[in-house]
């Protein structure tokens, strides 16, 4: 074999290794991304009706109830809720009057399967996707109110 052709195959080889080594990351990348959506945009179906995704809004006050580790509460946008069961430890700063995200699936129409909660430090934090869908829904309200 000549050495050009040795140099050719080389460079083949090893376009292809790294053309599969791409591909490796942009699959794991696309598997592990995960979306955020409110309680309005699940129910409206812009969701995902099968895989992971994060829920966000408010926890809504007297929703709460605990049977050791399993928990069950409801999350608000103030338009539209859904009822979330979760079993294992919640974080500390998580309250009902106080922003949350949940991860999980959707297991009913209005009820969601949370595998992780999640929580900031911090009094005011909330999420800024939470944010803005509150403020849409608070707008959406009050102009229904006006109405």
């Amino acid at each position: 074999m000549r050495k050009q052709n040795k140099r050719l195959i080389f460079v083949l080889v090893g376009l292809a290794g790294v053309s599969v080594a791409v591909w490796l990351v942009l699959t794991a990348f696309r598997h592990n991304l995960v979306f955020f959506y409110s309680p309005t945009q699940v129910l409206e179906g812009k969701a995902p009706s099968h895989g992971v995704f994060r829920l966000g809004g408010i926890v809504e006050k007297g929703s709460i109830k605990k049977d050791g580790l399993h928990t069950t509460f409801t999350v608000t946008d103030l338009r539209h809720s859904m009822v979330i069961h979760y079993t294992g430890i919640l974080p500390d700063l998580f309250r009902q009057g106080q922003g949350v995200v949940v991860q999980g699936r959707r297991v009913g129409t209005t009820t969601f399967l949370a595998s992780q909660v999640l929580a900031k430090h911090g009094a005011n934090y909330m999420p800024p996707d939470v944010a803005a869908e509150l403020k849409r829904s608070m707008a959406a309200k009050a102009k229904a109110a006006l109405s």
